[in-house]
């Protein structure tokens, strides 16, 4: 996909969480509060084939553990047309968006302030690293990650006994046991990634 079809898809992206948090709680239960975009749509105009994005949502971090999905997040994607090529990792906005994946992201819409368009302008005319935050220091990373990985423990364990109490009762297991692969996922990718290991 071209760069600027890329761009596109984040302006529309944009217009979307700006519609869905005018809905009301009971048709949105799923407040997302900001939209920020990383990866290489940030760092060179060149082609590409996913245009990764953060949606931080209304949740403790607790109920947000790194590569896992808030409840009612499927339905506030279906809702907001978010597919590819956009490809979303949920955050919670109380505590920092960026990790060790997500490096130096852009805010391009905040329920407080709406679309950033100063973003857009800066992604356009090639001046993104004036609305990039700033690179965390390895001290920084390391306490970002070790906060993470003690999130996704816990998320871990959470998981393990309702995947037991599920496991022989009737009903479908699929969804347990994806949530579980997707904590654990989230917990090994993070134990890579620590520095001070």
């Amino acid at each position: 996909m071209k760069w600027t079809r890329a761009l596109h898809h984040l302006e529309a992206l944009a217009g979307e969480c700006t519609r869905m948090h005018e809905l009301p709680g009971n048709i949105s239960p799923l407040r997302v509060t900001q939209l920020w975009a990383f990866g290489k749509v940030v760092e060179e105009r060149a082609d590409l084939d996913w245009v990764r994005v953060a949606l931080s949502v209304d949740l403790p971090a607790g109920d947000v553990p790194w590569l896992s999905m808030p409840r009612a997040a499927t339905h506030w994607s279906r809702a907001a047309r978010l597919k590819e090529p956009l490809h979303a990792l949920w955050r919670s906005d109380r505590a920092p968006v960026w990790n060790h994946f997500i490096v130096r992201p852009v805010l391009l819409w905040s329920a407080a302030d709406g679309i950033a368009e100063e973003a857009f302008t800066a992604l356009r005319e090639d001046k993104v690293d004036s609305v990039r935050i700033p690179a965390p220091t390895t001290e920084e990373l390391g306490e970002r990650i070790g906060d993470e990985l003690a999130i996704s423990l816990r998320a871990v364990r959470g998981r393990v006994q309702n995947y037991e109490k599920k496991r022989w009762s009737p009903g479908k297991l699929e969804p347990v046991a994806d949530d579980l692969w997707s904590v654990t996922h989230g917990y090994l990718d993070l134990l890579d990634a620590d520095p001070r290991r």
